[in-house]
């Protein structure tokens, strides 16, 4: 099971104890995923899903509410085997007109009310409705992507206002949901692995919080681990290139001029990196007698870099 579907499952077992907040759930999954059919003799309210937790808690919520009881059907595509789609209906004028009030889509005359946001104000003016009602919407429209590769969440709308209407009622909880255009869609979404934190525990979805908590503390110490690996094998690589270069020149230094042609000081560091070609700047230090730091051992060398390249120099002038 992928780590969406097991965010799904924990939220669709999840029945909140406020009439109010179910109700806003309830209008998020209608929002999303319903359809209403309505003929002179009859109301069909329909909810369409791929996702048994959804229909499960489509489901539960219904019978809670309204003690309506939905029909459920299973339609299998033939090319598709694996593909089956949930259908969940409800018909019936009373019942459905009672429905249609309660989540704002008909007036008190059976008017038709809806506009182009996702949902009426009235049902989210709560901080917890709109917890609902974000829980409701990544039933329907959400996921998440797996936290050991990337950190990403979304919910795709059908229509710009909806999207923004969403991302106000996401962005109350103080997150930076963001747009992306996709196709035909506006996609709300959210990429910090701290926001993706932040939104299960608005949506209460706690068992899948903390297994991405887990997630994202083992993956900042592997990260870490390698950083300070990738810092030393970085400092070795340069520590072995300086010394290498240091030998060069004291060797170029020893067979043009020889190295009795040095100042003891000099000499004595020529000799010492001689003998100890892998010794870093403070070990060599020392090894002199008396001891240098490590900056006057790195100003001993740098001054027989410098008496090389003069000799490179002089040497390259000679016919």
């Amino acid at each position: 099971m992928s780590f969406s579907s097991q965010v799904k499952e924990e939220l669709s077992r999840q029945i909140h104890r406020s009439r109010h907040c179910q109700i806003a759930e309830i209008a998020a999954i209608l929002s999303f995923a319903g359809k209403l059919e309505e003929t002179k003799e009859d109301s069909i309210l329909r909810v369409y899903t791929e996702n048994i937790s959804l229909a499960r808690k489509y489901f539960v919520l219904m019978k809670n509410i309204f003690q309506v009881t939905i029909c459920i059907t299973v339609r299998q595509n033939i090319y598709l085997h694996k593909n089956r789609t949930f259908v969940l209906s409800l018909s019936g004028k009373e019942g459905v007109t009672k429905i249609l009030q309660a989540v704002k889509w008909h007036n008190e005359k059976n008017e038709d009310i809806r506009s182009k946001e996702l949902v009426h104000r009235i049902l989210i003016q709560k901080s917890c409705c709109r917890r609902a009602f974000i829980r409701g919407a990544f039933l329907t429209a959400g996921s998440i992507s797996d936290p050991e590769k990337s950190y990403h969440f979304e919910i795709v709308c059908f229509g710009e206002e909806k999207a923004k209407q969403l991302i106000e009622i996401i962005n109350s909880f103080g997150m930076e949901a963001k747009i992306v255009v996709r196709k035909k869609n506006h996609v709300v979404y959210l990429k910090e692995g701290s926001q993706i934190v932040d939104i299960l525990n608005i949506m209460e979805a706690h068992v899948a919080l903390l297994e991405l908590e887990n997630i994202r503390i083992l993956k900042e110490m592997r990260n870490s681990v390698n950083r300070q690996v990738n810092c030393e094998t970085a400092n070795i690589s340069k520590t072995v290139s300086a010394a290498v270069k240091q030998l060069e020149d004291i060797n170029y230094i020893k067979n043009i001029r020889g190295l009795d042609s040095l100042p003891d000081n000099l000499r004595e560091i020529a000799l010492v990196r001689i003998q100890n070609p892998q010794a870093a700047l403070k070990e060599l230090g020392t090894l002199l007698e008396p001891p240098v730091g490590k900056s006057g051992v790195n100003h001993r060398l740098r001054k027989l870099s410098e008496i090389a390249e003069e000799l490179r120099k002089l040497t390259s002038m000679k016919p």
